[in-house]
């Protein structure tokens, strides 16, 4: 069974690129989750911004993502912009299976896989083949999408490594990954939350994390 929560990404991927940064969600969404909002912590001093958050069918917020750097756009393949750098973190909501808002069946769990298959799915959505037909980009996108489920799927497999980072100040296990488009992480805190980041031009290796005290600062 699908979850909601790649049920909901999946749609915001198909938009990708095409959505950010003129539709960018405002902050209400955000205060709407019954669950803290997590970033880089205050190592980072650049730039920061609300992207989207993703709900169920019964409009309980689940995840959401909080930018840091530049604004990405959509590059090709091959053709990297030097400048561009930057790192998104999404928090996803640690769900045990639960039942639908109609009672008629049952949503799956968050995982830490769904918050490395949110984050290879964002990642993708400011990637383009460089050598691709615009018409193409769906279709290829779709096959990308898919790609990302199996490798979130698999988080002991060959593709990934362990990084150690600190959450709030503590050394926590990662999950990680690298591709042509950028790097891809995710783990657990200890706040009930699983955490997932993409990002290119900004080593992984570097970062921190740390909850957000307020995320009504961003509006």
């Amino acid at each position: 069974m699908e979850t909601t929560s790649r049920a909901v990404a999946q749609a915001s991927a198909a938009e990708g690129g095409q959505q950010f940064p003129s539709a960018r969600r405002t902050v209400d969404g955000y205060l709407g989750a019954p669950f803290p909002w997590y970033g880089l912590d205050e190592a980072f001093t650049g730039p920061r911004w609300l992207m989207q958050v993703g709900m169920t069918a019964d409009g309980a917020v689940e995840h959401g993502s909080i930018g840091h750097g530049d604004e990405p756009s959509v590059r090709a393949e091959g053709v990297a912009e030097e400048r561009e750098r930057f790192a998104v973190v999404v928090t996803v909501a640690a769900n045990p299976v639960r039942r639908s808002a109609d009672g008629t069946g049952l949503l799956e769990a968050t995982s830490v896989s769904s918050a490395a298959w949110l984050a290879g799915v964002g990642l993708l959505s400011f990637t383009w083949p460089g050598q691709m037909d615009h018409s193409l980009r769906d279709d290829w996108l779709e096959q990308q999408t898919e790609t990302a489920w199996v490798l979130a799927d698999d988080l002991a497999g060959a593709d990934w490594s362990t990084l150690s980072l600190p959450v709030d100040g503590v050394p926590t296990p990662f999950h990680y990954r690298e591709s042509e488009f950028g790097w891809v992480l995710a783990g657990s805190t200890q706040q009930g939350v699983h955490l997932g980041a993409y990002g290119r031009g900004m080593s992984a290796y570097g970062l921190g994390f740390a909850m957000i005290k307020d995320i009504a600062e961003y509006a």
